[in-house]
C-alpha cells in the first residue's frame, strides 16, 4: 500500500502563509515518480473538497476559492509534494489531506494535517 504523511499544518491569521508537505516514506523514487498526488480538504461539517493537483510537468489544477493563492509542487528527487498557501482566508480552516486516484476510489485516507485560519 501507498503510505503518505501530511504535515506543515497551523494555526495562522489570515493573510498569513503555510506551507504544507506530504511525504512517502520508503517509497523508492521509480514508484514516486509515477504517482499522481492532490490535495484536499475538509471542513467542519463540510464535505471533503478537492483542492489541488496534480503538479505535472510543473502545471497543476486549482479550486476556483484557492487559485491565485495557493501553489503546489511535486518534488520527486525528495520523493514529497508540497502545497504553499498563501494570503490564507478563515475559510480555508480545515484538515488538508493528500492522495492518490487509486486511494481516493478505495476511500483510504492518512490522518491529514489541521489548518487554522483566524484573528
Amino acid at each position: 500500500q501507498v503510505q503518505l504523511v501530511e504535515s506543515g499544518g497551523g494555526s495562522v491569521q489570515p493573510g498569513g502563509s503555510l506551507r504544507l508537505s506530504c511525504a512517502a516514506p520508503g517509497m523508492s523514487l521509480s514508484v514516486f515518480r509515477s504517482l499522481s498526488v492532490f490535495w484536499y480538504r475538509q471542513a467542519p461539517g463540510k464535505e471533503r473538497e478537492l483542492v489541488a493537483g496534480p503538479d505535472t510537468g510543473g502545471s497543476a489544477n486549482y479550486a476556483d476559492s484557492v487559485k491565485g493563492r495557493f501553489i503546489v509542487r511535486k518534488d520527486n528527487f525528495r520523493r514529497k509534494v508540497d502545497l504553499q498557501m498563501n494570503n490564507l482566508k478563515p475559510e480555508d480552516t480545515a484538515i488538508y489531506y493528500c492522495n492518490t486516484p487509486s486511494r481516493v476510489s478505495a476511500d483510504h485516507w492518512g490522518l491529514g494535517t489541521r489548518v487554522t485560519v483566524s484573528s
